[in-house]
């Protein structure tokens, strides 16, 4: 990577793109907690673990789709199973493997906290940006993305 120094036009979009993102996400914890939910982290693992389907993810497979670090991913997980949330199954081919599905009960929350969730969405993008506007923000995004994607 070439050092380089970036514009000032560049500093001040992500100052503020680091300050807005860490405050809707504030923002949504504070909604989830005031509803007796846990916290995003819950549902980022429960929604990768309900689109992998019924064959569920490797822990390894799952660390690489959240945001989270490995430690914290494990520690969430052994919670999870705690509240019956999630399930763990032996890999056949891997006697120390072990693949995680969500149950029922995991299926519930997430939907309990995709309720406060999207609500959040809604009324912090949502209500603030027009369609159009919202399409340029993700298209933008996007392209700051490695690898570039178009969304």
């Amino acid at each position: 990577m070439t050092k380089k120094s970036p514009s000032p036009e560049a500093i001040a979009a992500w100052a503020r793109l680091v300050r807005v993102s860490r405050q809707l996400v504030e923002r949504t914890e504070d909604a989830l907690k005031a509803s007796g939910l846990p916290p995003l982290a819950w549902y980022d693992v429960l929604h990768e673990l309900a689109e992998a389907g019924e064959g569920g993810l490797r822990p390894f497979e799952l660390i690489d789709r959240v945001l989270l670090a490995q430690y914290s991913v494990s520690r969430l997980l052994a919670r999870l199973e705690v509240d019956g949330l999630v399930e763990k199954l032996p890999v056949s081919d891997d006697g120390r493997g072990q693949t995680v599905r969500i149950t029922a009960g995991g299926r519930e929350m997430r939907r309990r906290i995709w309720a406060i969730y999207g609500a959040s969405i809604a009324e912090l993008m949502g209500d603030r940006l027009s369609a159009k506007e919202l399409e340029m923000l993700g298209a933008l995004l996007g392209r700051l993305r490695d690898p570039p994607v178009s969304e």
